[in-house]
């Protein structure tokens, strides 16, 4: 009998303990565009009201009732019913156990797209909210893309395309998307000459490769610098496919600008890396493009950027 209140008291203790969530392993990111301007547009709009929309919420609200496909219709309705008074949990039932996966993942990708900056115009710093990234091309240059990604490569071993290929002219100056450090600069085989930049919560990974021969990079990065979203990082060339360093051997002038989503350190490089598809979010960024110029002093930003959400790593 004593036995037998033991084992009880001791699976009522085990019960109460809350379960760690485990790491997620893979994020298949398949919201379309006119979903995530939606989502974007609505959490905008409503950041003064006293019922603030969060995309991301919205986002993964949709996408526990539709299995991750998050059509404009779902999310329209995650947003209406996130401006009533019932909790995501209320409001999922028995899907709500698939809410945080959602959450986490989509946090993962797009959660630093999002926020409070200051732009200096004329000398005035004027702070806002809103659509913080930028396109990685910069202002004024042209480019075309297609949804490319897990397309076949050969170069090496067979491989699926871990990215989006963003064509346009040679000499094109690059940007980072978001802010954050300069994690990797230099060659290499696959991507000819190319940046990594870490995002500054650690839980992204931008990768820009195949940049300009002989001069790839804006003048004095280094690896270990702090770039602000819509800095000059480099310029787009053809790079690439050849173990021979500042090899021209891409056919076409592009810039392959991949994202992956690091949710522990053991995933930065692994053979399970989680690299997702950037399509719509290139879209999504394609009408915020930072202007750059070229003076006598070299390139240099039309309107500095502070990023308010990180001010510790403001320069």
């Amino acid at each position: 009998m004593k036995r037998r209140i033991l084992i009880v008291s001791l699976c009522i203790v085990l019960f109460a303990i809350p379960v760690r969530a485990e790491t997620i392993r893979w994020v298949d990111f398949g919201v379309p565009y006119e979903s995530l301007k939606y989502a974007m547009d609505m959490d905008i709009a409503t950041f003064d009201q006293e019922k603030h929309i969060n995309w991301i919420d919205a986002l993964a609200l949709a996408a526990c009732r539709t299995g991750g496909k998050c059509p404009q219709s779902s999310v329209k309705k995650a947003v209406q019913d996130l401006k009533g008074d019932k909790s995501p949990e209320d409001l999922l039932g028995n899907l709500y156990q698939y809410y945080s996966y959602y959450h986490n993942a989509y946090d993962a990708a797009l959660g630093g797209l999002l926020g409070s900056f200051a732009i200096e115009v004329n000398g005035e710093s004027k702070p806002a909210y809103g659509l913080k990234a930028y396109s990685p091309v910069a202002a004024g240059y042209g480019y075309s893309h297609c949804s490319d990604f897990g397309n076949s490569r050969s170069f090496g071993f067979a491989r699926k395309h871990l990215g989006n290929d963003l064509m346009g002219g040679a000499g094109t100056p690059i940007v980072a998307v978001e802010g954050g450090v300069v994690e990797a600069m230099g060659w290499n085989r696959y991507g000819g000459w190319r940046i990594g930049i870490r995002s500054f919560d650690s839980k992204r990974y931008y990768y820009y490769a195949h940049l300009q021969k002989d001069h790839p990079f804006a003048e004095g990065l280094n690896v270990g610098d702090i770039v602000q979203a819509g800095d000059l990082i480099g310029f787009m060339g053809r790079t690439g496919y050849s173990d021979k360093e500042n090899t021209n051997n891409i056919e076409t002038v592009h810039l392959h600008f991949g994202m992956e989503l690091i949710f522990e350190e053991s995933q930065k490089e692994c053979n399970s890396e989680i690299w997702i598809d950037v399509y719509n979010i290139v879209r999504l960024l394609s009408n915020h493009r930072s202007s750059i110029r070229n003076t006598a002093e070299g390139w240099q930003r039309v309107y500095p950027f502070v990023d308010l959400d990180v001010e510790e790593f403001s320069t």
